[in-house]
């Protein structure tokens, strides 16, 4: 392969799977690349290597959130307002005093009081497939814990969820065209179309949770004050939409990620299965290994240089978590599926300003699935290949049948 040959804007490419190939070549012959975009819309910048990433995350003074947004693709000029609105998309001291607010509601107490909960939504999840020997992980497995607690939090009815469900795949799907109402691709009015039906529909917790106040996040987040300042109803609606993107359809994709390589890797199973101390450091390596998000943006706000490469203002550039958590400067063996790997300082949960703020609740999550699987659903195996998400922005699986032993269902 040659650097001619690198293309990071084709989804189809990442539906067959992650383009690890022309990550190594990167990393090795041009670790900071400017890269082509169709139709002669000019290009955007390539970051690959784990230094790079760590820095252009921890300068947003240089490397803007805000500007242009932190998806790859350019928005539309009247949607820009809209997306700037949305806390992963601001920079400091914005984005701080904003994060600072948030995390006056999304307290560790909130988190840790959830523990028990999610242990039983475990339970219940699991026993809706183990006597039936098969099923489709992603939406009957690793959709299903996400989703709930979330909605739990925000206090979203049962009757909603599968609703809410829906129109976040649209907002992240927009290039396939299976999470599509009329099986297209999206152009991007469509994927702003969704997220405004999120956004509307946040309207109605929010004022769900101030004329029948409850013990959730919803609640906290209304009464939440810093420094006299709370959130405007604005402030709440753009935090749901997000909160079910990060929050939830993430989650989902690493636990299928992780299901994946652990089937893939039956050795690293079995040790997994017999020794559930390693559970912790399995997790962190199923993060590192196939991370839920391939890149984010930044705008650049002023000239700079990059190893060597002259960065100017309004440059776009990208990224790619996929190849940092491979670089062989900084994981031995990197692209080995190891649960005993340490140290493992991956960048899934990114680093920085805009670190991933429910990484604790995320990782909460992932510990106890997996505990679940690795103890009730034995001799897992894959039935047909693995339906990948059509998507440069989601590393994603959208349905992955599996056969087990067929097991009792626990009180």
């Amino acid at each position: 392969m040659r650097l001619s040959d690198v293309n990071l804007t084709d989804p189809d490419i990442f539906q067959r799977g992650t383009p690890h190939e022309m990550f190594r070549l990167l990393r090795k012959e041009a670790p900071v690349y400017w890269h082509p975009e169709p139709a002669d819309r000019g290009g955007f910048w390539v970051v690959t290597k784990y230094a790079d990433l760590r820095d252009v995350s921890k300068n947003p003074a240089l490397y803007s959130s805000e500007r242009q947004g932190a998806i790859m693709r350019d928005p539309l000029p009247h949607d820009l307002p809209f997306i700037q609105s949305i806390m992963l998309n601001m920079d400091p001291p914005r984005h701080r005093q904003y994060r600072g607010l948030v995390n006056k509601a999304f307290s560790a107490r909130m988190i840790n009081n959830l523990h028990g909960r999610i242990r039983d939504m475990v339970t219940r999840i699991i026993n809706g497939v183990i006597e039936r020997g098969e099923c489709d992980f992603v939406e009957d497995v690793a959709a299903l814990l996400p989703l709930e607690v979330i909605c739990e939090m925000m206090g979203v009815p049962d009757a909603d969820r599968r609703s809410v469900y829906a129109i976040g795949n649209r907002m992240v799907g927009f290039d396939d065209p299976d999470l599509q109402p009329d099986g297209k691709p999206a152009p991007m009015t469509d994927g702003q179309a969704a997220a405004a039906e999120m956004f509307m529909y946040a309207g109605h917790l929010l004022e769900k949770a101030r004329t029948h106040p409850g013990d959730d996040l919803a609640t906290a987040l209304v009464n939440a004050e810093l420094d006299g300042q709370r959130l405007s109803d604005n402030d709440f609606n753009f935090f749901f939409l997000l909160l079910i993107i990060a929050g939830n359809e993430t989650t989902r994709t690493v636990t299928s990620n992780g299901m994946l390589a652990l089937i893939e890797n039956p050795a690293e199973l079995r040790d997994l299965r017999s020794d559930l101390s390693l559970l912790p450091s399995a997790i962190e390596e199923i993060l590192r290994y196939a991370p839920a998000v391939h890149n984010f943006r930044r705008t650049l706000t002023a000239e700079t240089e990059l190893r060597g490469q002259r960065l100017k203002p309004d440059d776009k550039l990208t990224m790619w978590y996929p190849s940092a958590n491979r670089d062989e400067e900084v994981f031995e063996n990197p692209d080995t599926f190891n649960i005993r790997r340490h140290p493992n300082d991956h960048l899934a949960f990114g680093i920085g300003e805009h670190f991933c703020l429910g990484a604790n609740l995320a990782r909460m999550e992932l510990n106890e699935i997996f505990r679940g699987i690795v103890t009730r659903l034995h001799d897992v195996e894959l039935t047909e290949p693995p339906r990948r998400l059509r998507s440069t922005f989601i590393n994603g699986v959208k349905e992955m049948r599996v056969r087990f032993r067929p097991g009792p269902v626990e009180a």
